[in-house]
């Protein structure tokens, strides 16, 4: 068994860095692998990502796009208490979808232009002020869902 420190590379393995810049009689003398002049043939860091040579880079000359919450907005479709007027007994939104007067999975809002049925209870998302004192002064009942 051998010993770490007698342990050595074995010849021909790695060889020294070619020196550059040492002179064109070195071999890598001259422009030394850089190419020619320029900003890329220079010292310091690489140019980075996104550098187009000081014009305005293309992700900076695109419009901004940004978030919205229009699309998470709750939108209620709009009832007014002459079209229930039809109705009699409980109204929900499977009725007001059935009669025609809403789309389904829609948020209803009732609000309080024209008369209250009489005995009315009805059942949706919201109400306006008006019209809940209106549907209980004609004896019906006011159920937000």
């Amino acid at each position: 068994m051998s010993a770490l420190e007698s342990l050595k590379k074995f010849r021909g393995s790695s060889r020294k860095a070619k020196a550059l810049g040492r002179g064109r009689g070195s071999g890598k003398g001259g422009r030394s692998t850089r190419g020619g002049k320029g900003q890329k043939a220079r010292k310091g860091a690489p140019i980075r990502r996104g550098f187009e040579g000081g014009q305005t880079p293309l992700i900076r000359r695109m419009p901004k796009v940004g978030f919205s919450n229009q699309p998470f907005a709750n939108r209620y479709e709009i009832l007014n208490l002459t079209q229930l007027a039809s109705f009699s007994g409980t109204v929900g939104p499977e009725e007001m979808q059935k009669a025609g007067f809403v789309t389904a999975s829609a948020r209803i809002k009732i609000l309080g232009r024209g008369d209250a049925p009489k005995g009315l209870t009805v059942r949706a998302h919201k109400f306006s002020e008006s019209a809940k004192t209106a549907l209980e002064k004609a004896g019906g009942k006011v159920e937000v869902i």
